[in-house]
């Protein structure tokens, strides 16, 4: 059985990939890609069909189902998100089958043996266009960081503030573990459920379960004291400070 695996996330990639080669043996991956460019220009050249494709729904440089718009595509499709929302009730409801990340080996094989079970169809790309666009907008529950071999998952609700630092991304949790991303704070910012968190400034993005003390500073400025401890004074920019008060506030 021959794969084709679409994700733009290299941990990811890495964490699908293995997890075929311990768990589904007679699983070839044949391809990785990580964008929408580089999957069509391969279905385009005439490859030869996979028997099934793992494909994210959000790329680096758009979403799975503008591949569908630009190639035409047989294989079934097995969607991998982060996103544990409503939506993926009508995956399975359209025949579209999905995996949340990180990969559980016994739901992989269970995806594995549907797809071997179902008849090769076409993929319902409109309904599939529907159920990612319509509706709420999704957050990210949970970040995954690499630690050497070691693979740490931190769900979002016990994430206490993020911050930039020397041209890195430190996530901290509620127990005072801090972690380096790889992602930038405006790609984790634009991530994050606004309900929860608050970007306060150029360089740190807040948790409302994080705050304490808030304070005027010089200038009418607030600084703000993070639990856990962030070790360097952290204030809300001027030009936000209407908004993050409406913010705490509930508003």
């Amino acid at each position: 059985m021959k794969a084709v695996i679409i994700e733009d996330e290299v941990p990811a990639q890495i964490n699908l990939r293995r997890a075929l080669e311990r768990g589904c043996g007679d699983v070839e991956v044949i391809a990785i890609f990580d964008s929408v460019r580089s999957s069509v220009r391969w279905f385009s050249e005439g490859h030869a069909v996979p028997d099934v494709i793992f494909m994210d729904v959000e790329l680096s440089d758009g979403m799975c189902f503008d591949i569908f718009d630009q190639v035409e595509i047989s294989a079934p499709v097995i969607i991998t998100t982060a996103y544990d929302n409503y939506a993926l009730k009508a995956f399975r409801v359209h025949s579209i089958d999905y995996l949340l990340k990180p990969v559980d080996p016994d739901e992989l094989r269970s995806a594995i043996d549907r797809c071997r079970a179902a008849a090769r169809r076409p993929m319902d790309i409109e309904a599939l266009r529907e159920i990612l666009v319509g509706g709420e907008p999704t957050y990210r529950p949970r970040f995954i960081m690499r630690l050497g071999d070691r693979i740490i998952i931190v769900r979002s609700e016990d994430v206490a503030y993020f911050y930039s630092e020397d041209k890195s991304t430190f996530l901290v949790t509620n127990e005072g573990k801090r972690y380096v991303m790889d992602m930038s704070l405006d790609a984790v910012s634009d991530e994050v459920d606004p309900r929860r968190f608050f970007r306060i400034s150029r360089n740190c993005t807040v948790s409302i379960n994080s705050i304490g003390d808030i304070s005027k500073h010089l200038s009418n400025r607030l600084k703000v004291s993070l639990n856990p401890p962030a070790g360097f004074d952290v204030f809300v920019s001027r030009s936000r400070t209407s908004d993050f008060l409406d913010w705490i506030s509930g508003k």
